[in-house]
């Protein structure tokens, strides 16, 4: 039995993966030279002593990074702890009002007069409080989120062989992004329970230097990881539907609104793609995960509190829908974000954008 060439490289590049040929737009690649289904692209450096001087790039090679090495999944950490640290310290003032209107919606009544009263009494800083535990819990996350999605992408579909990889996509999807977010909500928890504390109580601390302390002090290791479970409930169905609606999305848009196959669109264009597809995952995301996300502001910031006590007192309605629109625009924004941030320092660094590819799966020869 023969094995495909496209098998002996790797059970996962052609399936789970587009490579878009980035040499292909900043090297002058031979358009004549591609036309075999999976031939190694010779790219044309220009003329060297009257004649083109060509250099073979090996698939699965793209750019400066090997798919797939160490260098590989290091770039995608980073590139996650730009995205997610960045996005969300830029919505903090956002982040604030929602909160405080999921724990106190008689005084921060809808997002217009949340503002308000948050200006009114803490002045133009007020709607920065809490920034420090943002960008440092969020960049943990983030690098743990993208770093190990990846890995598992690629460590289940190994696993499970070419076939299956490529019928069983979603699947696929689903359960890097649960197994990355479970990890990654362990670095995120601490920092997330500095925040929300900082941003609903007033006078509680002015940030992470004196949150932090104060509440091991009070409550010990145990009073940051109090509202893990309820986090994990949050992120991981959140992330979940953000890995996979994404990369469903970014696959749809690909093949049935934009002519032009991928690897032959503009590098601008692919990012576009990437913030559209992430921005319409972000909604998705929100609705999803808000339940969970007013648990978890409401046990963060109530001493001793359960989940019974915050479903008696929000009620069910209030859980599914308390500051679920000021939600939806924030996530949208921030997932959309994140992903053009994401694509783009993969692209800087000569990896190929997220999404896109149409999986067909290797056939043997007998």
């Amino acid at each position: 039995m023969a094995i495909s060439d496209n098998s002996r490289q790797s059970l996962l590049p052609t399936f789970l993966y587009s490579t878009p040929s980035l040499s292909k737009r900043l090297f002058n690649l031979e358009p004549s030279l591609m036309k075999a289904e999976h031939r190694t692209p010779f790219i044309s450096l220009g003329d060297v002593g009257g004649r083109a001087s060509r250099v073979v790039v090996p698939s699965p090679k793209e750019g400066k990074i090997e798919l797939f090495s160490p260098a590989f999944y290091a770039a995608c950490t980073v590139g996650g702890m730009l995205c997610c640290g960045i996005t969300h310290t830029a919505v903090t003032p956002l982040d604030i009002v929602k909160c405080n209107m999921q724990i106190d919606p008689t005084k921060y009544k809808s997002i217009t007069s949340g503002f308000g009263v948050l200006v009114k009494e803490q002045g133009a800083k007020g709607l920065f409080k809490g920034w420090a535990p943002t960008l440092v819990g969020y960049s943990a996350q983030g690098a743990f989120k993208y770093g190990f999605y990846e890995f598992f992408k690629k460590y289940y579909s190994d696993i499970v062989g070419p076939e299956y990889a490529a019928k069983y996509k979603t699947l696929i999807y689903l359960a890097g992004s649960a197994s990355a977010e479970l990890i990654a909500d362990v670095a995120l928890c601490p920092m997330e329970a500095v925040k929300v504390r900082v941003q609903t109580q007033p006078g509680f601390a002015r940030g992470l230097s004196d949150g932090l302390p104060k509440i091991l002090k009070a409550e010990g290791v145990a009073g940051l990881y109090k509202g893990l479970v309820p986090l994990w409930g949050r992120q991981i169905p959140y992330t979940m539907m953000k890995f996979a609606s994404f990369e469903t999305i970014v696959e749809l848009i690909y093949k049935y609104s934009i002519p032009t196959p991928k690897q032959e669109c503009s590098t601008a264009l692919q990012l576009g793609v990437s913030f559209g597809g992430g921005y319409i995952a972000g909604v998705l995301c929100a609705v999803v995960s808000h339940p969970a996300d007013n648990l978890v502001s409401f046990l963060n910031n109530a001493k001793g509190a359960t989940v019974g006590d915050a479903v008696k007192k929000l009620g069910v309605m209030g859980l599914l829908t308390r500051g679920l629109p000021l939600r939806i625009f924030m996530i949208g924004t921030l997932t959309g974000t994140q992903w053009g941030i994401y694509d783009s320092f993969k692209v800087f660094v000569g990896l190929p954008t997220t999404g896109g590819a149409t999986p067909t799966p290797a056939t043997s020869k007998a």
